[in-house]
């Protein structure tokens, strides 16, 4: 074993190399419908745990990655040096228990282990509150020792913060991160900072297309890969071709100032960015080993003017646009197929509707206060939906502890969670009134919601009101008008 890859702590028991394989490639190289041979596959694996890159990142839906992980537990000499790191990316919609752990003993019997390394979790749909329920019972599980750490995938800043405020110990959040995609060195770093999350970039190569090749190529029209095809709408994204070769020429200058490549100058750069515990590299199993280059990216140390350039480079290019994740919620969706038809069918509405005699329908959020106190969480008569005043209130918790902004955040799930079961969007509301139970909250809670209705603009008041609970430190209520 080779000691030249730094390794970083992501969680009590859980040291990981700060270049990780990813796997992803799996399923690129299945996509035929063939499915590779377990003992290659695991056998492509030892190189990179013999040079030091212990650590292998996938998922549940990677194709037959999780398989050859097992398979790569059980027969490797170099078994216990290797963390495989995974990903449970259910289908949207309520869950329950049984449901949660039901998905983890798959990946257990799958990867052949007691205890998953890292579990990674993504949520499709914010609105239905069944994604904390998952994060509160996956935390359960990993109370029982069957996960060591307990990560999370593609979350935003804003729900990042409801988590870990609310005593979910999150360790790592997984995310697009490069020299095109620069979201997460934003509000996400700064909630990262506050609550000590580190995150793991993918995408740092773009699918490879932050490569000396694609200097000076012809824009490519049918990239010949998953990969390829996800980053290549990056690249339209963030401003076209002819801006992403400029940008490839500025690490391309970099790399043979310091005789190494562009791909090392892309991960380097994103490896030495705040709260990045490591980056996340394409490994195609049998099919390339990229060993050598990768040991490159430690030896490399990029200057002030090496910064600078690039700093100018990925300046001159758009902006991604939204938060970490929004490509797999909102469009443009930024996937390889360009929408979510490769991963679901429907999102499922998160409360039933209840229509009365009178023709309005309700629906109800199944917390206490609603029985005690005889009222309906969102009622729409006609074009109109009326939300009753929402606090951070899921059963029997209160979500978002002592952070202000985090308990907004939730609270406007809850709003959108209710619009959108009557047939409305968040996009439709008109009219917000909040109230806060200390008038020092006002800022955090004014800036999340700044966030959330950024391109909305309804009519607001907020003030300062004794709220029913020590709990709660903010109250909202809402109007929307249908179409």
């Amino acid at each position: 074993m080779r000691a030249k890859v730094p390794t970083t702590r992501l969680a009590p028991g859980l040291e990981i190399a700060r270049v990780l394989n990813g796997l992803w490639q799996v399923a690129d190289l299945e996509r035929d419908g063939e499915t590779l041979d377990l003992a290659n596959a695991a056998s492509a694996m030892e190189p990179y745990v013999e040079a030091g890159f212990t650590t292998f990142d996938m998922a549940d839906h990677y194709g037959s990655a999780e398989d050859i992980a097992g398979y790569f537990k059980t027969h490797s000499k170099h078994a216990s040096h290797a963390q495989m790191l995974t990903k449970w990316v259910p289908k949207p919609g309520r869950l329950d228990r049984q449901d949660v752990r039901g998905g983890i003993h798959r990946a257990l019997d799958r990867m052949r282990t007691d205890t998953l390394d890292l579990l990674q979790f993504h949520a499709w749909h914010y609105p239905d509150p069944s994604w904390l329920d998952a994060l509160f019972w996956l935390d359960e599980l990993r109370q029982e020792g069957l996960i060591c750490g307990l990560g999370v995938t593609n979350f935003d800043a804003a729900h990042l913060r409801i988590a870990v405020a609310s005593g979910i110990p999150i360790v790592s959040n997984q995310v697009s991160y490069s020299l095109l995609d620069q979201r997460a060195s934003g509000a996400m770093t700064d909630v990262c900072s506050e609550y000590g999350v580190q995150l793991l970039a993918y995408g740092t190569l773009a699918g490879g297309l932050l490569s000396p090749r694609w200097l000076g190529a012809e824009e490519p029209t049918a990239p010949a890969t998953w990969s390829q095809m996800k980053y290549k709408r990056f690249i339209d994204a963030a401003g076209g071709w002819a801006l992403f070769q400029e940008l490839l020429q500025t690490t391309a200058d970099i790399a043979r100032k310091h005789g190494t490549s562009p791909a090392v100058v892309a991960s380097k750069y994103i490896l030495d960015q705040p709260c990045v515990a490591g980056v996340i590299l394409g490994a195609r199993l049998g099919a390339a080993n990229h060993v050598a280059e990768n040991l490159k990216i430690f030896d490399l140390q990029l200057d002030h003017q090496d910064l600078a350039r690039i700093k100018e480079a990925t300046g001159a290019m758009a902006a991604i646009p939204g938060d970490c994740g929004d490509e797999y919620r909102k469009p443009p969706f930024l996937t390889a197929s360009g929408d979510l038809s490769d991963h679901l069918d429907a999102i499922p509405p998160a409360f039933d509707a209840v229509e009365n005699a009178d023709g309005r329908r309700r629906v109800f959020s199944g917390t206490e206060w609603e029985d005690l106190a005889g009222y309906a969480r969102a009622m729409r008569d006609g074009d109109r939906i009326l939300v009753s005043g929402t606090t951070a209130t899921h059963g029997d918790r209160a979500i978002g502890g002592d952070d202000a902004a985090a308990q907004t955040h939730f609270v406007i799930d809850k709003i959108a969670a209710a619009i959108e079961s009557l047939g409305g969007h968040l996009e439709d509301v008109i009219r917000t009134r909040i109230l806060v139970s200390d008038i020092a909250h006002w800022e955090p809670v004014a800036r999340a919601h700044g966030q959330r209705f950024a391109e909305i603009r309804p009519v607001n008041t907020l003030v300062e009101a004794r709220l029913v609970g020590d709990a709660y430190l903010v109250e909202i209520e809402a109007e929307a008008r249908v179409g």
